[in-house]
């Protein structure tokens, strides 16, 4: 099942690094993010798929599968 989320693009040094995005209640692990979801404070709006079947190193909120995402204004 599609879930949409909206928040902000972090980067967490956790290994090697993982881009995140922290939306208002909850952070999740970006996985396999886009090139142009890779930038530090970036505002938006994702729709995709929480992967359960995924464990992570970082561990830092629910794994988030991008399907689709749109860039929103500051």
């Amino acid at each position: 099942m599609s879930i949409e989320a909206k928040g902000t693009i972090t980067f967490q040094s956790f290994g090697l690094g993982v881009w995140a995005l922290a939306a208002k209640d909850v952070t999740y692990e970006l996985f396999e993010p886009p090139t142009e979801l890779q930038q530090e404070g970036l505002s938006v709006n994702i729709t995709g798929i929480i992967r359960d079947d995924i464990m992570t190193v970082a561990m830092i909120g629910p794994v988030l599968e991008v399907q689709s995402f749109e860039i929103s204004g500051s």
